[in-house]
């Protein structure tokens, strides 16, 4: 295991294929902020760029939250820059932004508020602790939610549920159960076997063959931009990319029972 201490908001370290990206300001409820979110877009890079990893793992320090936004103390940095020429910071958070093709798992618990949607809404994998909870706060400050509701339609949330989301604000909560019906997790777990798991998953996938995994990230996100028609194009020019070469195997030899959930 290598385990980097050069950031100041975030742990990372890498084992097996597997990175794991940890969010460290349990003080501030993980809230993000300029160095955070520099932080965080440096190790997406780093992430992409690093064959040796296969697999991202995305979790969060502290027993009450996994992220709550934008740090609303330390206020806006971006806005000395010509309004015509402002970026969104959050984008620079998800993985997706910086071409990451490589699953993201990501583990949830407790507070999962407004801008955390970023992290979560361009992750591969979701799954959250029973006591996750998530709302927007953007409707209480009289501020438009539209990037963080947008991603996650994106993802296939219906679109009751992210117009609840976004309008009722942080007067209502969604709970993990709910989260696992509309799609926005696809598993809940007790809070202490979250991470467990996460790291069974991305060892799980992260065994399988680098081209095949990368490849079929890829064809998927990018469908999602596309024409069903060139959609199914690109996806085929994906499959004649990344299946020639080394390292495919014969699974009916590497059979073991299937687990169901």
């Amino acid at each position: 295991m290598t385990s980097e201490n050069s950031y100041s908001t975030v742990e990372f370290e890498i084992d097996d294929h597997v990175a794991t990206i940890t969010l460290n300001r349990p003080d501030r409820l993980n809230c993000f902020n300029e160095v955070m979110t520099g932080e965080i877009a440096e190790i997406w890079g780093r992430v992409r760029d690093d064959d040796d990893i296969h697999v991202a793992v995305l979790q969060a320090n502290g027993d009450r939250a996994f992220c709550t936004g934008v740090d609303v103390g330390e206020g806006p940095w971006w806005t000395h820059v010509n309004r015509f020429n402002q970026e969104d910071p959050g984008v620079l958070l998800g993985p997706k932004h910086h071409r990451v093709w490589k699953p993201v798992v990501c583990a949830l618990h407790g507070m999962v508020a407004g801008g955390a949607m970023y992290l979560v809404n361009q992750s591969d994998i979701v799954i959250c602790s029973e006591d996750t909870n998530f709302f927007d706060p953007h409707a209480n400050a009289g501020i438009v939610s539209a990037l963080e509701p947008m991603g996650m339609l994106s993802r296939g949330v219906p679109l009751g549920d992210v117009l609840r989301w976004a309008l009722v604000g942080s007067d209502e909560r969604i709970t993990a159960q709910t989260a696992l019906r509309t799609g926005l997790v696809s598993e809940i777990t007790t809070r202490d076997s979250l991470r467990e798991r996460a790291q069974q998953l991305a060892s799980e996938i992260a065994g399988r063959r680098p081209e095949a995994i990368q490849g079929t990230v890829r064809a998927i996100w990018e469908s999602l931009d596309m024409t069903p028609t060139t959609a199914l194009r690109t996806g085929l020019s994906y499959t004649q990319i990344g299946n020639p070469g080394s390292g495919r195997s014969d699974s009916r030899k590497n059979r073991r029972e299937p687990r169901f959930r």
